[in-house]
């Protein structure tokens, strides 16, 4: 059977590393090339392995294959081989690589391999190479490198999005009302959903959404979550592989997310996790942006940027991959059935990997930029090295649920009667106001009770700001939850501040508010419990008794939530001072660290 091969080469002056998002974003390319969507249907194989089958239309012709597993090293070089099912092509192989030079560029090479089935249907190939894949494919690597050396967003040229007059017009006047909100980044959303390709909204994360914009993650997530109240947006729950990644599993709101799922791509059963496998992402209103089925490249290295490399291995292969990794933790594991090994790379160098039947095997590394791998096992295994660190953007359920903007907007967004979520660790807040009873014998009830409020508007935007939310109030005091034990305890030293000038404005003559704090991180369990997300463990019970070890003013935090990172170096400066006390319903003391108050710290 006839074969066209095309080579294309080129040289930048830029690095493989800050070349490689641009030029191996294979969904964007293919877009920009005029390539059709397709979709995907993965079917389990009797030895636990998966067949993926690809299919589309293309000129009035129905065309499936075998879609493969592409193989890649990041930054370095991408291949992937379709195999079809009939018709004029057989098979098409694209592979790019990206060699660094000693002046610090990259010999960028794009290899294009098509096997047809005859002599006309490879006339055709080369004429379609040499006329428009080949000019066009030219103009976008050098666009993409332009990118790159500018360090903006991938822009390249496609069809503009279809839609009608009266839609942009909607969609502009609400973004002119988030915008009169504050909402701060709502006039780019709108732009974003009216002008950016398809492959840009779906699955749309705030986090990478704010670092394109130059805005605060908060910004933008707060904008996401408007949005999305207003009818721009629509809210995703996505239940993620643990494998790869994938959102294998959508839930159109919290109280319909499963339990579990199945991913085929893995052919595994997994669970869900609200710290690591549940994401929140937003997706275009289908009234306002239809996107579609499919995508223009479902084998997209850039879509599973986790993986820094994926490459087969036959029985008793063995390779040495020109792999830098930087310094931090992976995992090895393969794509077949079977284990995985975790493993941290140091000074660059990376330990060599033995795959087996079982989990991979390690030893010690030798040379840095280099990986050794070999296969042990008894047949072709795909060794998959992924960062661990994959949710720098990822919203997770957890951490949006401990949004104060989330628990405003979506009050409603509760779990389903029963159903109950482990929590692997959540950092909480305790407040309440010493000598409430004295306070309202002093100035009246009304008077009181209206302080009280205020007092109740003061910490909350102290818990806003630091990314938390009022879980709720129980009389005087606040229960307050966040992802992060250092957003707690930041919150909590600006609620001190907060309320030091809320007593200032009080006046000296009326006396003073005092509060009392208290945190504590751990896991605990969340439910529904009076139509709103709660919180319910030891955790839960040990943060509420920490605030009761308050003498007001100062602030107590447990020793466990002491030894978390970062938070010994906001303690230490404060004269935070170590303790050991009885508290009720725990049989031991339980160590503490005690922030004193203002004027013991001689502030």
């Amino acid at each position: 059977m006839p074969v066209v091969e095309r080579v294309w080469e080129w040289r930048f002056p830029i690095p493989p590393e800050t070349l490689w998002p641009y030029l191996l974003d294979t969904a964007r390319i293919n877009e920009a090339l005029g390539l059709p969507r397709y979709a995907v249907t993965d079917t389990a194989q009797p030895d636990g392995t998966v067949r993926r089958t690809g299919a589309t239309r293309r000129m009035g012709l129905r065309l499936s294959w075998d879609e493969g597993v592409p193989q890649w090293v990041a930054n370095r070089f991408y291949t992937h081989r379709r195999q079809f099912h009939g018709g004029p092509v057989r098979s098409v192989q694209a592979s790019v690589s990206l060699e660094p030079q000693l002046d610090g560029g990259t010999a960028a090479r794009y290899r294009l391999r098509i096997e047809t089935g005859g002599l006309l249907g490879a006339l055709l190939v080369r004429l379609g190479l040499k006329y428009r894949f080949g000019p066009t494919l030219d103009r976008l690597f050098r666009e993409g490198a332009g990118f790159a050396a500018a360090g903006e967003p991938a822009e390249y040229e496609t069809e503009p999005p279809s839609i009608p007059a009266a839609v942009r017009r909607r969609v502009q006047d609400i973004a002119r009302g988030l915008t009169d909100q504050g909402y701060g980044v709502a006039d780019d959303l709108a732009a974003y959903l009216l002008n950016a390709s398809d492959p840009d909204l779906q699955r749309m994360r705030p986090r990478a959404l704010a670092r394109r914009w130059g805005a605060e993650p908060r910004v933008a997530i707060e904008t996401c979550l408007a949005a999305a109240r207003a009818g721009l947006l629509h809210l995703r729950w996505d239940l993620l592989c643990p494998r790869c990644r994938g959102a294998k599993l959508v839930a159109p709101s919290l109280d319909r997310l499963p339990q579990g799922a199945h991913c085929p791509s893995c052919n595994i059963d997994y669970d869900r996790d609200f710290t690591q496998n549940v994401e929140v992402t937003f997706e275009p209103a289908a009234d306002i942006r239809a996107i579609g089925i499919g995508g223009y490249c479902l084998s997209n290295a850039l879509d599973s940027a986790h993986i820094k490399i994926q490459h087969p291995l036959a029985p008793g292969e063995a390779v040495t991959l020109a792999a830098h990794l930087p310094d931090g933790d992976y995992r090895a594991r393969t794509i077949e059935p079977g284990g995985s090994a975790d493993f941290r790379v140091e000074g660059g160098i990376a330990p060599a990997i033995a795959l087996t039947d079982g989990d991979p095997l390690l030893a010690a590394g030798a040379v840095p930029g280099e990986i050794a791998a070999r296969n042990d096992g008894g047949s072709t295994r795909t060794l998959v090295v992924e960062d661990r660190g994959w949710a720098a953007d990822a919203l997770t359920a957890h951490e949006v649920t401990t949004m104060q903007a989330f628990r405003d907007m979506f009050a409603d967004a509760v779990l389903r009667p029963g159903d109950q979520v482990e929590i692997r660790r959540v950092a909480l807040l305790f407040t309440d106001i010493k000598g409430s009873s004295e306070l309202y014998n002093r100035v009246g009830d009304a008077r009181a009770y209206g302080w009280v409020r205020e007092h109740y508007a003061v910490l909350t935007g102290a818990v806003r700001r630091h990314d938390g939310a009022v879980v709720k109030t129980i009389g005087d005091a606040v229960m307050a939850a966040f992802a992060s034990p250092l957003d707690a305890l930041r919150a909590a030293l600006a609620m001190r501040d907060d309320i030091a000038g809320f007593n200032r404005e009080l006046g000296a003559e009326h006396g003073e508010l005092v509060v009392k704090l208290g945190l504590h991180c751990g896991p605990c369990i969340a439910v529904t419990l009076n139509d709103r997300l709660d919180y319910f463990g030891r955790t839960v019970n040990l943060a509420a008794r920490l605030q009761g070890e308050s003498q007001g003013g100062d602030i107590v935090v447990s020793a466990a939530m002491a030894a978390e990172a970062g938070i010994a170096e906001l303690l230490d400066p404060l004269g935070a001072e170590g303790e050991r006390a009885w508290i009720k319903g725990f049989g031991e003391p339980v160590p503490l660290r005690r922030v004193p108050a203002w004027e013991k710290a001689g502030c």
